[in-house]
């Protein structure tokens, strides 16, 4: 039996012309895969007659599960339900229970029951409607011709709600899915080529029901493994024993899995060692330090930041020598080294990291292209220095300035252990 396949349906003109991104789709496809649905295809259309009323009647020969958000709101340029009316033959009602859920919705709020409002209680009378707990517009369910349509609210909230809820559970039951088990392993430290041919033989090694896609951002590889069987808890096994076999052989690329943050790994090990750590920045402007303190607890290891954006802040505050700024510049081994151990003594910490450089998109000569940075990592045993090139693009630069200093850190505190 085939897998229950998907289409996902997106009303909004907002989404056509680049007002809104389309995060409900991402969203919703998402959750299917991890259900062990097959979407196959995703439309953002505008929410026009012709454009709805078209989009409904192509599918039904594609998909099992018809899901489509938008539309449903009480105002003039919300036409879907009209439209739903017209192509499942319905009639508008008032739905007693809908009416009773959005009296009670603007009583709680001590908010006037409007007219248009009052419109949300209207629904077609041969859908099965949903209920819509975060807000008023009711979700709505056809079966026709064996295909299955749920209407949603565009509301992020509202219709995840809508399918954590009803959505999943119910079309687990009323159609076929499969085991599907994903992992993503998160790498650092090899472009995207460089890490395939390092991997080759592993990735030829997987079996045909395990299948592996690269996802390569700035300064990041994701490798996600996505497995379907008939046995989940030997799915789980064999998908756990090829991440196995990767550690091993890419054991300083892998940093994390699936939703793993590099700032919180960081965070972790430095508390768990009873570690502490300071940032003196130049070309990342407080990046790293803001990055570090997103993750809550971070009180814990982290003791504050030097902005030295200037050369009189690298001296004056960090202690960096007049005589080295001027002979070899901010952006140089020599400067960088002075900066990580100058905050390291400021703030008294453990470990301190430092960057300088070039962020771009101007500033390079011929000796030190845009792009060229310089970092160092600090303790009370030694002090490392690196030099790397990102290239021209300024916030892709101090992005990866901030997580290959994270990651010197990382390394240093995993063979430290």
């Amino acid at each position: 039996m085939e897998v229950a396949k998907v289409i996902i349906i997106s009303i909004g003109d907002e989404i056509l012309i680049g007002q809104i991104a389309n995060t409900n789709a991402t969203w919703m496809a998402e959750i299917l895969n991890s259900n062990g649905f097959n979407t196959v295809e995703i439309r953002s259309i505008a929410d026009d007659e012709n454009a709805i009323l078209n989009t409904l009647k192509s599918v039904r020969q594609l998909a099992d599960l018809v899901l489509v958000t938008g539309g449903l709101g009480p105002t003039k340029d919300d036409k879907t339900k009209q439209i739903i009316c017209d192509f499942f033959d319905s009639q508008i009602i008032i739905n007693d229970a809908v009416l009773a859920h959005v009296k009670s919705f603007f009583a709680i709020r001590n908010k006037e029951l409007t007219e248009l409002n009052y419109k949300q209680a209207e629904v077609p009378d041969n859908c099965e409607v949903v209920h819509n707990a975060m807000g008023t517009a009711p979700g709505m369910y056809f079966v026709k011709e064996n295909i299955h349509f749920v209407f949603m609210p565009g509301v992020p909230f509202e219709m995840e709600n809508i399918m954590k809820t009803w959505v999943i559970p119910e079309m687990c039951k009323r159609l076929f899915t499969k085991n599907i088990i994903q992992k993503t392993i998160l790498t650092h430290g090899l472009g995207e080529s460089f890490l395939a041919d390092k991997i080759s033989k592993w990735e030829n090694s997987l079996p045909t029901h395990i299948k592996l896609a690269y996802l390569p951002t700035p300064g990041k590889v994701r490798l996600r493994l996505r497995g379907i069987g008939d046995n989940r808890g030997e799915l789980q096994m064999e998908i756990e024993k090829k991440i196995q076999e990767l550690q091993i052989i890419i054991p300083n690329l892998i940093y994390g899995f699936d939703d793993d943050l590099m700032e919180e790994i960081i965070g972790n090990l430095l508390r768990k060692n009873k570690l502490t750590l300071s940032t003196a920045e130049s070309c990342t402007g407080g990046f790293i330090a803001h990055k570090i303190t997103e993750i809550a607890g971070s009180s814990d290891y982290f003791k504050g930041s030097v902005v030295a954006y200037s050369n009189e802040i690298k001296e004056k505050v960090l202690g960096i020598s007049a005589k080295n700024l001027l002979t070899y510049g901010a952006v140089s081994e020599q400067v960088i080294i002075q900066m990580a151990e100058g905050v390291r003594k400021l703030f008294d910490t453990d470990y301190a990291i430092a960057t300088s450089g070039i962020a771009g998109p101007s500033g390079g000569t011929t000796e030190k292209s845009v792009g060229t940075v310089w970092i160092a990592l600090s303790s009370s045993s030694k002090t490392i220095a690196k030099k790397f090139n990102f290239g021209n693009h300024r916030i892709r630069n101090i992005n990866l300035s901030f997580l290959s200093a994270i990651n010197m850190l990382r390394m240093e505190l995993l063979n430290s252990d």
